[in-house]
Formats: structure tokens, sequence, C-alpha cells
């Protein structure tokens, strides 16, 4: 059942995540409701005028969807993203005895993060509008050129009805995120697994900016034990390795849902 959501508070990458999943789910299935609601009206209706109007509650549907992500892609971003950035450069400062601001060279960085963040979301949230758009146009022609040869009222216009709405369902699928190899995920999965490995991207990012800006030039890699450095599946593990800032820059995560996290290594030099 659909339901508002209060204002996103910064904290617990989790807790966040879950939040967002939350969130976007709502927002997709509202969506995928609407898109029901016109294939019901087809089969049960029949009428071309009943079903047009349909259409127009979905018309409005796919706007409300734009900016229900919209809103909550911005605060993720505007919120959840600056606060672990600054989690992450605080315990590097503190592990240098300095302590950490906001100069050119992280606020800099944070606005790449973000732009790049808000991005991926636009991405899929235009891509479920482009879906959502595409099945608008098709019942509407349907509207108009198959609904009225269809038969009213007797089992060959019913069956005819299904399973136009069979197709139209087929071909519109609202309900998953599709990448390009074509592979499907459930939207919460998706975006829980979308919103931690911003996450970290953000705290590492915040860490090693601050590391930079301390010179220390090594860090050690804490990670799961069976976690490959450019890959879940890579031989080369990463936890408990020293890497130079720019290796961990490089690959700040291996994997969605990545644990990775780096410590500085002031001590650390070319020889050890």
């Amino acid at each position: 059942m659909a339901y508002e959501f209060p204002p996103l508070v910064p904290g617990d990458a989790d807790v966040v995540a879950r939040r967002v999943a939350a969130v976007l789910q709502d927002a997709w299935q509202r969506l995928a409701d609407q898109q029901a609601a016109v294939l019901a009206a087809l089969v049960e209706q029949g009428r071309a005028p009943h079903i047009v109007a349909r259409t127009a509650e979905f018309q409005a549907a796919i706007t409300d969807f734009q900016q229900r992500v919209d809103a909550e892609a911005r605060a993720f971003v505007g919120r959840q993203l600056p606060h672990l950035y600054e989690q992450g450069a605080q315990a590097a400062a503190e592990a240098v005895g300095g302590r950490f601001t906001w100069t050119l060279i992280h606020t800099e960085a944070l606005q790449s993060l973000a732009a790049g963040s808000y991005a991926d979301f636009l991405i899929r949230s235009q891509e479920e509008q482009r879906i959502a758009g595409a099945f608008y146009r098709a019942v509407r022609e349907a509207a108009r050129r198959e609904i009225p040869l269809l038969a009213a009222g007797n089992t060959t216009a019913l069956q005819a009805a299904r399973s136009l709405a069979e197709r139209l369902a087929a071909e519109h699928q609202l309900t998953c995120v599709i990448y390009r190899n074509g592979a499907r995920y459930p939207v919460q999965a998706w975006a829980e697994a979308a919103t931690l490995a911003k996450s970290a991207v953000a705290y590492n990012a915040g860490t090693l900016n601050r590391a930079r800006e301390a010179g220390v030039q090594w860090v050690q890699a804490f990670d799961g034990a069976g976690c490959g450095w450019t890959s879940h599946q890579d031989p080369d593990k990463a936890t408990g390795t020293l890497r130079t800032v720019e290796e961990a820059a490089a690959w700040p995560i291996s994997h969605p849902r990545c644990r990775r996290a780096f410590g500085l290594r002031p001590d650390a030099t070319i020889e050890a």
C-alpha cells in the first residue's frame, strides 16, 4: 500500500539505503498499479472512452513518479552523501592528528560525487518513464484502432481483450529495473544495492582526499576476507593489503554492497 515518507535524515548507511529503496519501490509500485488499472479497463470495460480516461490517469501517474524519484534522489545526494563524505574525512583527519574542514578539494569532490550519483538515479527514472510512455501510446492506439473492432459482450471479445492486455503487459513491464544485458532486478533490491554502493564510495572519497591533503601516500584496505581488489572474484584479495591512495581511489569498492574501507598508513613506504 502506498504511503507518504518523512524527509530523509542523514545517518547510518544501511538504514538510509533501506529507506531510499522503500521510497523508490513505492514510487515504482504506484506507477505499476496505474498500469494494472489501465489493463483491467481493457478487459472489463472494453469501451474506448473509459479506457482513454484511465490512460489520462496513467499519464498523470508518470509525472508523479518522476517527481517522487527526483525528490528522493536529490535528498540522498544533498544530505546523505555529504554526511558520509565528512565522516570518512574526519576519521582520516583523526588518524594523522589533524582536523577536517570543507576546503576546495573536498567541496569539488563532493559536487562530482553528487552529480554522478544523481545522474545514475535519473537515468533509471528516465528509462522507466520511457517504458511507461510507450505503454501509454500503445494503449491510446489500441483504444483508437483495436478496441472498436471487438464484438461487445461475447466470449470472443473477452478473449481478444485479454490477449491484448497480456501483450501490452509483456511488452511494457514496469516492475523491474532492466539492464542493457537484459538482466532484471526487483526495484527495491536494485535501489538498496545502488544506494549502499554510492554511500561507500562517498565515505571512502572523504578518507582518501583527506589523506591526499595530509600528504599521506599509502592506505591499508579493510574488506571481506574473500573480496578481490577489482571484483569479488579477483584473486588479488583486498583486505589487509597496502595500496597507494591513487590505487584506492581507482577502486574504492569492487562490487555492489561492498564493505571496503581504508585506514591511513603515513608510516608506510615503497620499500615496506
